[in-house]
């Protein structure tokens, strides 16, 4: 088999090329290291897949590549690549969100229909649902942004469908519930939660902390986004959450207990585009992908715990900070 991975060095895709590559796969990479964070962290994550002879890195943005020439001979694309962030994507900022969102992704469609076998895999986010109509929600609950970005991500899974109708391509659409574990993006609340308690430093909490999230550990995750490379429906749409209901407060009383001590807490104002609660109906995923998410939410935060005291022995890591927004969205 032989797939493509844009966004490879990133959160999900990093873990997905090791994966793939684990199983035998070549590997194709497809990265811009966009500097939301530093790539230099980004290079770590892929560092052992780069000694892999079946995994190449091409570092291009996806609007510049020649992906004609990229993509051929692949049997499956995932598209991972994206610009995240919920908050981030309000205001002058929203032209990277639909250059990298939604033309990227008409950009890989458009060299797939060349190929209509090729299945083509887009991560797209439970942030297309908005403040839901019902919980859980199910897939084919009508979709409401409340961020630009969720927007984006909506505008990239109607393209799929659109290009499954009008040209055949066999694309699969992902919405990915809050993903967590090791390499989590440096904005992502857990992230910055257990970046705080380990420097022995108040927890920033956005809002009164009662946000409830559907998580996903990063490994389930990946099973379901290979799975959908290999079984998914055409122009089908999958929730992929965890069922690792939780608030924001009941996760940090849950490192407090790993870390073996209470943390100081701040609070700051609510930010717009955030929903109050996510939760998913993940029957579709489980009929056709054989999807069953497995590691719960204590487990998956003691690796990221142990992930996180680890790369602190290396002095570059130490130098990770983000002084950006803290994030609690799909995770990508």
């Amino acid at each position: 088999m032989r797939a493509i991975v844009t966004g490879a060095a990133g959160f999900i895709g990093s873990h997905l090329v090791e994966a793939l590559l684990a199983r035998g796969d070549e590997v194709v990479g497809i990265d811009c290291l966009f500097p939301y964070y530093e790539p230099k962290f980004k290079r770590t994550h892929i560092a052992d897949a780069l000694t892999n002879s079946r995994f190449t890195l091409v570092e291009k943005d996806i609007n510049a590549a020649d992906l004609e020439h990229l993509v051929e001979g692949a049997d499956v694309i995932y598209h991972l690549a994206g610009q995240p962030g919920v908050r981030a994507s309000w205001g002058r900022e929203f032209d990277i969100y639909v250059a990298q969102n939604v033309l990227s992704t008409q950009k890989l469609l458009e060299v797939s229909k060349r190929v209509p076998s090729r299945r083509f895999v887009l991560a797209s986010s439970s942030s297309v649902y908005g403040q839901a109509e019902r919980f859980p929600t199910k897939e084919s609950d009508t979709p409401h942004p409340v961020s630009p970005y969720g927007v984006t991500k909506l505008a990239a899974e109607h393209l799929c469908y659109l290009y499954n109708e009008a040209f055949g391509v066999n694309s699969v659409c992902l919405r990915y519930f809050t993903i967590f574990g090791p390499r989590q993006r440096p904005d992502m609340a857990f992230s910055r939660f257990i970046s705080a308690a380990l420097d022995k430093q108040p927890v920033t909490i956005i809002g009164d902390g009662r946000q409830t999230r559907d998580f996903t550990y990063v490994a389930d995750a990946v099973g379901a986004t290979i799975a959908a490379g290999e079984n998914g429906a055409a122009a089908g749409i999958y929730n992929i959450a965890g069922g690792c209901y939780g608030s924001v407060l009941e996760v940090i009383d849950i490192i407090e207990g790993l870390i073996g001590r209470p943390l100081q807490r701040k609070h700051l104002d609510p930010a717009p585009g955030d929903p109050r609660k996510t939760g998913a109906d993940i029957s579709s995923a489980q009929h056709d992908l054989h999807y069953e998410p497995t590691v719960s939410l204590e487990e998956g935060l003691r690796r990221q715990l142990d992930y996180a005291r680890s790369v602190r022995v290396d002095p570059d890591h130490r130098e990770l900070t983000y002084k950006g927004r803290t994030e609690l969205g799909d995770g990508r």
